[in-house]
């Protein structure tokens, strides 16, 4: 009766727990964060592998689970060279954790060791029988890899067999949980960011991703055994035997972690309900695009000819800004920023509404950089000073650039090409047009900014071969808006590249891989010679 009441906790903890784990998967913005992660890791280029192997084998010293980052592995460097990643990773741990419990912290890990029959029991088997036990439990999750690391160096094993076993035998767990990486991501980039799912190669993947499991559960059971069977027997020893008094306080540990469990399965439950709250922490918020004001007559313009000038003095052929002259010569952009505060807004028509608001928040970008000049990227201001400050003035109102992007600009039009309009001062951004946007002119603007965006390599890549598509940041954060006009973020990159329009047409598996964000400031080092862009 008492173990049908232990193990029944013990379900219990555990189901509250995955579905806690999912809930909070569900809630936060994953795949975004993924793929962040992914353009961070390949923008270190060849040492990427290296770097993600150093930090893999940090944290699983500091007793950080090794899963997750197996998992992300699998996800940020394919299955063989994320394999490789982890396992070099994890070698890393195995020998950091090794000579610390040896000589550094002999003390406590003997003392952690000898409150635990089971691991008593190990450190005699391995006495025994050396290297052997070292390989089982290797194979074994029944216990825990960044214990065992500093368990075997309070073990009379040394060094050399310790490692080597370890090494060989840990490939079969780490294959696996990279190997569920790699699935994943490809399911998911097949699915969901991807077009013309290649079902073959993901029926493929998924029978592959079975027997992975199968075989090494089947392999971890037969470890464990086999580890029970050449440990010392325990009742020999009456330091292993276990008094009744004990039980009530095991069950006392399995009740506070079923309670803590359902504390966590509460947490996940709260972030669920709130994900888009969560989600406005790392990506912008999604909004329902829609045409406000398609009916508005236009009884009045708004003159942007001084912006215009400025940007033909300031701005170069390649969409960079000389700062320091429009530092050192302030007054014109100041001008027109204070004009923007009393621009009748509700006279104009739809598209000199449009204009007015990008030329307003190109304006007060170039107007926060100049107050906090020099430096070198946007990044550099405090954040509440930068893209959250309500301190710029349009058309009676106050507002941060945020909010004149995602509360006056996406919500009232349905022009997804304004995200190649609006400038946010950093080289990994389209590029500032050498001219203010105007309402006669703004379809043709926004055509021609977006189409160029697309001829550039920086942000738009095709390789048809490969049926891969390398596409700036910008459409993974505003995704939502892309596939509200277009279907699809690929469907609407294809409108530029009649490459991938026929592979879509044709069925053709494509997968995407975002560009890196280059945050550095779009500063020109030095002015057009002809002073007009």
């Amino acid at each position: 009766m008492r173990d049908q009441w232990a193990s029944g906790i013990r379900w219990a903890t555990i189901s509250c727990c995955l579905l806690a784990l999912g809930l909070l998967v569900a809630a936060l913005p994953v795949g975004d964060l993924m793929s962040a992660l992914q353009v961070r890791v390949e923008g270190l280029g060849i040492w990427a592998p290296v770097a993600y192997a150093a930090m893999y084998g940090l944290a699983a010293t500091l007793f950080v689970p090794g899963s997750a980052l197996s998992l992300a592995a699998g996800v940020l460097f394919g299955l063989w060279i994320g394999t490789a990643v982890v396992w070099m990773g994890a070698n890393i741990a195995i020998v950091l954790s090794f000579l610390i419990a040896r000589y550094a912290a002999r003390g406590k890990v003997e003392a952690l060791a000898s409150t635990r029959p089971r691991f008593a029991a190990v450190d005699r088997a391995i006495g025994q029988q050396g290297w052997k036990i070292v390989a089982l439990m290797r194979l074994s999750p029944v216990f825990p890899f960044g214990l065992q690391n500093y368990l075997f160096g309070v073990t009379a094993i040394r060094f050399l067999p310790c490692f080597l076993a370890s090494a060989a035998f840990i490939l079969p767990g780490t294959f696996m949980y990279v190997y569920l990486g790699f699935a994943g991501g490809e399911a998911a980039s097949a699915v969901g960011g991807g077009h013309g799912v290649d079902t073959l190669r993901l029926g493929l993947q998924l029978v592959g991703l079975l027997a992975t499991v199968a075989v090494t559960v089947g392999v971890a059971r037969l470890a464990a055994k086999a580890v029970a069977s050449h440990a010392p027997d325990e009742a020999a020893s009456p330091s292993l035997t276990v008094s009744e008094p004990a039980q009530p306080r095991s069950h006392g540990k399995a009740l506070l972690a079923l309670a803590i469990s359902l504390a966590c399965l509460a947490a996940a439950a709260i972030a669920y309900t709130g994900r888009e709250s969560l989600r406005s922490l790392f990506f912008p918020p999604e909004v329902v695009l829609a045409e406000r004001f398609a009916t508005d007559p236009g009884r009045a313009d708004f003159d942007h000819g001084e912006f215009d000038e400025l940007l033909r003095r300031h701005v170069d052929a390649d969409g960079l800004v000389d700062y320091a002259a429009l530092a050192a010569d302030p007054a014109p952009l100041e001008t027109y920023v204070a004009r923007l505060k009393t621009a009748p807004f509700s006279e104009l028509g739809r598209d000199a509404k449009l204009a007015l608001l990008i030329n307003a928040y190109n304006a007060f970008t170039l107007q926060l950089i100049v107050d906090h000049y020099p430096l070198a990227s946007i990044h550099d201001i405090p954040t509440a000073e930068r893209w959250d400050d309500r301190r710029w003035e349009v058309a009676g109102g106050r507002y941060s650039l945020d909010e004149i992007e995602n509360e006056l600009i996406r919500p009232n039009f349905r022009e997804d090409r304004v995200h190649f309009a609006l400038v946010c001062a950093a080289m990994g951004c389209p590029v500032l047009r050498p001219e203010a946007y105007s309402g006669q002119r703004i379809e043709e603007q926004l055509e021609r900014q977006t189409r160029s965006v697309h001829e550039d390599p920086r942000w738009f890549r095709f390789d048809e071969a490969e049926g891969l598509v390398w596409l700036t940041q910008v459409y993974s954060w505003y995704a939502s808006d892309f596939e509200q006009l277009h279907g699809s973020v690929l469907a609407a990159a294809a409108r530029y590249s009649a490459a991938l329009r026929n592979a879509l047409d044709e069925g053709r598996p494509v997968r995407i891989r975002w560009l890196p964000y280059d945050w550095a400031l779009n500063e020109s080092r030095t002015p057009a010679a002809d002073g007009t862009g």
